[in-house]
């Protein structure tokens, strides 16, 4: 006789409150992050004196980013870096990390 155990997938030990997530909760998380992809568009590093970030974007995947335009007529490219890769960068834990741009 088996005894299934659920362990739910947690954020860092210094976010609290995971103890109370549900397995209703986690199959929503999951849903919705199948409906949302990322489209690579380039790559972030730390530059070799280690006193800026070198941001690296490749053109083809840009000319492919969707865009908004604001009140006073200017069109932007919306892009996301993760804040925890971007922290592991600058703290030397890895060398580069992802540009992207959400999908819908």
């Amino acid at each position: 006789m088996g005894v299934e155990v659920y362990r739910p997938v947690c954020p860092p030990p210094e976010v609290s409150g995971c103890e109370n997530m549900s397995k209703k909760n986690e199959k929503q998380t999951e849903a919705s992050n199948d409906m949302n992809t990322n489209l690579l568009v380039g790559y972030v590093r730390k530059s070799n004196a280690g006193g800026a970030l070198k941001v690296s974007i490749n053109t083809s995947a840009f000319g492919d980013c969707a865009t908004y335009v604001t009140s006073d007529g200017q069109a932007y490219v919306p892009l996301v870096i993760s804040l925890n890769a971007l922290s592991k960068v600058l703290n030397g834990e890895r060398a580069v990390t992802t540009l992207s741009q959400l999908q819908d």
